[in-house]
């Protein structure tokens, strides 16, 4: 196979490993085997035309047209002139088919189902990018740039899934990228003759020299290995307190669309209740008169697999002006309008916004996204709450009992969402809901027995130093423990009402703060809470409260008793930071209604604390201390180890001054042409022997110095050329002067000297001479030629070729040394 038909084939391979990270997006994935076939058209269609030969454009046009010709075969058919020849019906079906494919994505969780629309964006944008890597690979013949349509097709793939896999849909691609530019390496070097792969042991058993493939397959290996371990590495992150924890970007694009990604806010919802020092995170003013029901809802749990609850994938939008009306709110349920003012602590970093439910609007600047489901902001990219101020609009949904309880069916579509729950949930589960509901005669009377079942009757205790628990028998261990935290409760209630056809989700958010002395209300961290809201049709998503001493009894589950006034609804849930009270404790006689009130003393003792917390640990600054210096230090790394190269370089030239006659080529005993060898060798790795052929070494090792001075503003060292003919490319390509000419052949005629004569001769000033180059250079040059040769020279590469070449001399060390061991005789005498 010639090197231009491998680097095709490498090119459609490339595209195609790329692609691949598109594979948990859609699905089934039949749509690879036909994009690779369509794909090996398109490529040979190239290969055909470059053979002939046509020109570059020539041969992209043909490939285009072929790649044209071939989505129309497969999606427009019947629209186009014999089935093959689009006309204005085909791309007019192309145009409904790319429409139908956005409506699709957009209405679609990840994974879509395979529709027309959505394959032929798919495909066609697989072959999109094939094109686009086969003209810059192999039209053009640069392959480097390539890895750029590649990396958008990674890139966007990447960016929609879960990031499950994410890892080795990377490996994939780049494995693609780095066997493209081997390809394309190799076919260079094909053209000037046969590609050798370089001896594996010189004379005397040393190594001999690497070839240029082998180092190249090493340092892309070692490049995949650092992309895979580095993002692995246990680096200091800043904890956001609730759902902090969670950190990744979750939108793409500029607000037109996208999805957002399951996360599990448990362990940090867990975390956030039992810090030491409560921290005010968010500030509220409000008009509402009763904060008591000022719950801010985070986000919703709705996606119940039996292990645990958390938010299904969906679909985001740009957020409106106006928020629509709340799913299944009637006109005739009472409602009223509050605005609120929050403000987040600089330190609170969440990606979701929270705010009162149901948000009818909200005023707050940075790149935000709507979720319409579950009516939450998400944001975008990096956007976080840390130091935001924002005003939400809400409603402030007040329905009766006998709303509730004559609410009619949920819709199907409600229904079939939100009461699944998993074949893996205990039986026992489903078993004690309807014990506990006996003789309710709908879904409210059933809901309120479920909420006073947890919150009063049951003898659950409140302790948010049980664990979350995992697996599906956690609901049934904690129905039985009967201990636990606000998770337990709603998590439990939630899933209990689904079995009883209930749609349920839960919320997790913050119960209601303190108010304080000027008119604010502070939230802490110690108020993270989470709680079920259960569908009822012309109510809406309705909240409950089933967790012992925690936020606040919703009015409409409280019963009315004829001729008994009934107390004062209490206020929210006592933060942590509020004094806590001097009244007794209840007595062990507090009736049940009581505790439904919140009349009784709270179960846990609330301590005090201060607010605003201890600021960041020391262990926290000293880390992101030194890794902003190691972040500062790096791109730094190639100036300073140039600068300490050409240092040891010109200092060595002194050395060669103090010499005087050098040692001929027969200078070692029984060397022969040894010394001068060894010396050129220990050169290639700047480490100038001691000894017979040490002088001979400083003087190479400042002509390595002088052609990578050249190198580093631009003219490339050309080992094939002689040290005369070098200095001559040196002296035309950077257009130095006569006396800058005469010192680069006065450097390499000492080269000359030490390789090639027999008496040797030590000249002195070397390095002056290297020294009046590079002014000579730099005096040429434009100011950005000037600064890279400083800050990013191009000659630091040898850095990474000294690292190869130790590592190889390493092995090979330490396998002679394993290998005398284990030839050495025993020392036993035979008889």
């Amino acid at each position: 196979m010639s090197g231009r038909a491998r680097l095709t084939l490498c090119a459609a391979a490339a595209t195609l490993m790329a692609s691949c990270a598109l594979l948990p997006l859609v699905e089934p994935a039949t749509w690879l085997v036909q994009a690779a076939f369509m794909l090996a058209v398109q490529s040979g269609a190239g290969a055909a035309a470059r053979r002939v030969p046509l020109a570059r454009p020539l041969t992209v046009a043909v490939q285009a047209l072929v790649t044209l010709v071939m989505l129309t075969l497969v999606f427009a058919r019947e629209h186009a002139f014999v089935g093959v020849i689009p006309g204005p019906e085909a791309v007019r079906h192309f145009g409904d088919l790319l429409q139908a494919g956005a409506d699709d994505v957009g209405r679609y969780a990840i994974p879509a189902p395979l529709s027309d629309g959505i394959r032929l964006m798919v495909i066609g944008a697989v072959l999109l990018i094939g094109l686009a890597v086969d003209t810059l690979a192999v039209t053009f013949r640069n392959a480097a740039p390539a890895g750029l349509p590649l990396l958008a097709l990674y890139s966007v793939a990447a960016g929609l899934s879960d990031g499950a896999a994410d890892w080795l849909w990377f490996l994939v691609a780049a494995a693609g990228y780095l066997v493209l530019l081997l390809a394309e390496g190799r076919e260079r070097l094909s053209q000037w003759g046969r590609v050798f792969g370089g001896s594996g042991r010189g004379p005397g058993g040393q190594p001999g020299p690497v070839a240029p493939v082998r180092t190249g397959r090493r340092i892309g290996m070692a490049a995949l290995g650092v992309a895979l371990v580095v993002p692995l590495l246990p680096l200091p992150a800043i904890q956001g307190g609730l759902l902090g924890a969670t950190g990744a970007g979750v939108g793409v694009g500029n607000g037109g669309g996208g999805t957002i990604s399951a996360v599990n806010p448990l362990v940090s919802l867990r975390d956030s209740l039992n810090v030491d020092e409560d921290q005010t995170v968010l500030t509220l003013r409000t008009n509402a008169g009763d904060i008591s029901d000022m719950y801010l809802r985070i986000v919703s749990l709705d996606d119940f697999d039996g292990t645990t609850w958390r938010p299904a994938k969906r679909h985001i939008v740009a957020v409106p002006d106006d928020f629509p009306a709340p799913t299944g709110l009637a006109p005739d349920v009472k409602r009223t309008e509050i605005t609120t003012r929050i403000a987040a602590a600089d330190g609170y970093a969440q990606d979701w916004l929270p705010m009162p439910y149901p948000p009818s609007g909200v005023q707050i600047k940075g790149n935000w996204r709507y979720e319409p489901v579950g009516m939450t902001l998400v944001g975008d990219h990096g956007q976080n709450t840390s130091g935001k101020t924002y005003q939400v609009t809400s409603l402030e949904v007040r329905p009766t009992a006998e709303q509730l309880a004559a609410a009619p069916d949920a819709p199907d579509s409600v229904r079939r969402d939100y009461t699944r729950v998993p074949d893996s949930l205990p039986s026992v589960v489903a078993q004690q809901a309807r014990q506990i509901t006996k003789g309710a005669a709908n879904g409210y009377q059933k809901a309120v027995k479920l909420q006073d079942y947890f919150a009063v009757t049951g003898g659950f205790e409140y302790d948010t130093q049980v664990e979350v628990g995992s697996g599906p028998n956690a609901i049934a261990r904690f129905l039985q423990d009967k201990q636990g935290f606000c998770v337990h409760f709603s998590f439990a209630m939630a899933a209990m009402a689904r079995t009883l056809g209930i749609p349920a989700r839960v919320a997790v958010g913050f119960a209601p703060g303190s108010r304080q002395a000027d008119g604010s209300v502070a939230v802490g961290l110690k108020d993270a809470h989470a709680w079920p809201e259960l569908y009822f049709e012309g109510v809406g998503w309705t909240r409950f409260e089933p967790t012992p001493t925690r936020g606040t009894t919703p009015t409409y589950t409280v019963p009315e008793s004829p001729g008994a006034a009934l107390p004062e609804l209490p206020q929210a849930s006592r933060s942590a930071d509020a004094a806590p009270s001097d009244a007794p404790s209840a007595s062990s006689g507090c009736s049940a209604r009581e505790k439904k009130l919140d009349n009784c003393a709270s179960a846990l003792p609330v301590g005090r604390s201060g607010q605003g917390g201890g600021g960041v640990p020391w262990y926290k600054i000293a880390s992101w201390t030194l890794l902003g210096g190691a972040a500062l230090a790096l791109p730094m790394l190639p100036m300073l180890w140039r600068l300490r190269r050409r240092s040891a370089r010109l200092a060595s030239a002194q050395h060669s001054a103090a010499a005087g006659a050098l040692p001929g080529r027969r200078g070692k005993a029984g060397a022969g042409d040894g010394a001068a060898d060894e010396a050129a060798t220990a050169v290639l790795l700047d480490e100038p022997e001691e000894g017979a052929g040490a002088a001979a070494g400083h003087v190479l090792a400042v002509w390595r110095e002088l052609t990578d001075t050249a190198w580093d503003f631009g003219i490339e060292p050309d080992e094939a050329l002689t040290p005369r003919r070098a200095a001559a490319r040196i002296v035309r390509t950077g257009g130095l002067d006569e006396a800058a000419g005469r010192s680069v052949h006065r450097v390499a005629g000492a080269v000359e000297q030490v390789l090639y004569a027999p008496e040797p001769r030590a000249d002195a000033g070397l390095a002056d001479e290297v020294r009046t180059v590079r002014a000579a250079l730099q005096e040429k040059a434009d100011w950005t030629a000037r600064v890279r040769a400083v800050v990013a020279p191009r000659s630091a590469v040898r850095a990474l070729w000294d690292l190869a070449d130790r590592w190889t001399a390493l092995k090979t060390s330490w396998t002679s040394r394993l290998t005398a061991l284990a030839r050495r005789p025993s020392g036993q005498q035979g008889g």
